[in-house]
This record gives C-alpha cells, structure tokens and sequence, in this order.
C-alpha cells in the first residue's frame, strides 16, 4: 500500500461536490499516477472541469479529500501549491500589457528562487520547446495569432517546472490544423518533462490520441477508465460504446 502511495501523484477519496442543491460529484474516487497523462472525457456538465478545479484547490469539496503527492490539500497552502501547478485553459488569459518573455517568466520571477538570467534562459528554452522563435519574446499578446496565444499559454505554466499541468480544454478555441500541432507539441514535451498532465477535453478522437489513459464520465460517475487501446477494444456497454462508436467512425472516414 504504501508503493502506490508513493507512485500517486493525485487523489480523490470519497468526493461529493453540489452546486445550489445541484449534485455534481458523489462519492469520486480517482487516482492519478506520477508522470500519467490522463485524458478525461465526457457530456457537457458530468463534473470533468469541477474535478480539476478540486485539484487546483480552487474550489473544496463538500465532503471527502483530495491528497497531491501525499498531502492533505486541506493542509496545503493553496498559493504555494498553484505556483507549482501548472494550468492551461482555452482562453490562455495572458496578460496584454507585458510582452511574452514577461508573460512566461511571470510566476519564476514571483516566486524568485532563480536568477535573472535562469529565468531568461529558461524562457528562451520554453518558447522553443512550445514550437515558437525567439523573436516572438518580444511581441505582445495582441500581436500574436491565437495559436501561438495558447503555445505561449503552455510555456507559462511548464515555465515553474511544476509537477502536474492542468489543461482544461486547451485547444478548442483553434483551428483544426493548429489543434493538431499543439496536440503533437504536448505529447512531445510530456515524453520530454514527465510532468504529470491532467487534460479535460470534449473530444474523444483528442482523448484517444493523446492520453496514457483515459477517463470518461457521465453525470458526475466514471463510466470506464484504461488505456485508450483497451477502452477502443473493450467500451462498457451503453454510454463508453455509443461514444467510442462515433470515434471509429470518425477514424474510418
């Protein structure tokens, strides 16, 4: 028992979340694996974006716990621990007055554990690693396409070297072609960092594509999670199967 703790990167035990009388989550359990990249899946209002914001501790649940890397996030300093959470959502949020290297360097320049000139190179580090130049560091969020928006929305939150990443439909705001290349950019860094990657989508093909495992609910309940191969070959019956059909057929086409 105490391996798997170990291994465990994030915990939900027992999780029951309403909203104005409103039941969201009853009894949610989840464990996520240190280094996983878990994709989560789902109807529009099943709980997928409620269960990452628990995590960020940017809502609490009514009854049961969350534990990350261990600890009671009851325990924790949330502001300590969002700094080392990194969180990715489609509408990026940069900040339009600073240029992209302050964009990137925001949260290592608050924290300030490193030297100026770490944080410059990390920065120039990170804008290579999310696709992008150099050059761009200098520009503005309003000079930007909004593909490259969201790849500089990545680079802030990989830029405190945080242990889990966050990403709460990222690319739905992009086109298609953009959406398939920041998709290839976060496998890439995910076999790169090992960062642990919790990643809430509404499309299935996305799910499949990019998740060491994939979680798919419904109404507030894990319907079936796995690996993507045996949830493609092994869909539970009924809501899994209707939603794994639409998948194959999209695939085939």
């Amino acid at each position: 028992m105490e391996k798997q703790t170990c291994d465990q990167c994030i915990r939900l035990e027992n999780i029951f979340k309403a909203y104005e009388g409103k039941e969201i989550l009853s009894d949610f359990n989840l464990a996520i694996r240190r280094g996983e990249f878990l994709t989560v899946i789902g109807s529009s209002g099943c709980g997928k974006t409620t269960v990452l914001k628990l995590i960020n501790g940017l809502i609490r649940p009514d009854s049961g716990r969350i534990l990350i890397n261990g600890q009671d996030l009851a325990d924790l300093d949330l502001i300590r621990l969002r700094r080392n959470i990194g969180y990715v959502i489609q509408e990026v949020g940069l900040f339009p007055h600073m240029t992209v290297a302050r964009n990137i360097s925001y949260v290592p320049d608050l924290i300030g554990k490193e030297t100026k000139g770490d944080i410059r190179s990390r920065t120039r580090d990170l804008i290579q690693l999310v696709g992008l130049e150099p050059e761009l560091l200098l520009r503005y969020p309003s000079e930007l396409s909004g593909g490259q928006r969201q790849r500089v929305g990545l680079a802030r939150a990989l830029a405190a070297s945080p242990d889990i990443l966050l990403m709460d439909e990222p690319f739905g705001a992009v086109d298609e072609i953009t959406r398939k290349q920041l998709q290839q950019e976060i496998k890439g860094i995910h076999q790169k960092l090992g960062v642990t990657i919790f990643f809430v989508t509404h499309d299935i093909r996305e799910a499949m594509k990019l998740g060491t495992r994939v979680l798919i609910m419904d109404q507030g309940k894990i319907m079936q999670e796995d690996t993507p191969s045996y949830v493609r070959d092994h869909p539970r019956e009924g809501f899994v199967q209707d939603l794994l059909e639409s998948y194959l057929d999209n695939s085939c086409s």
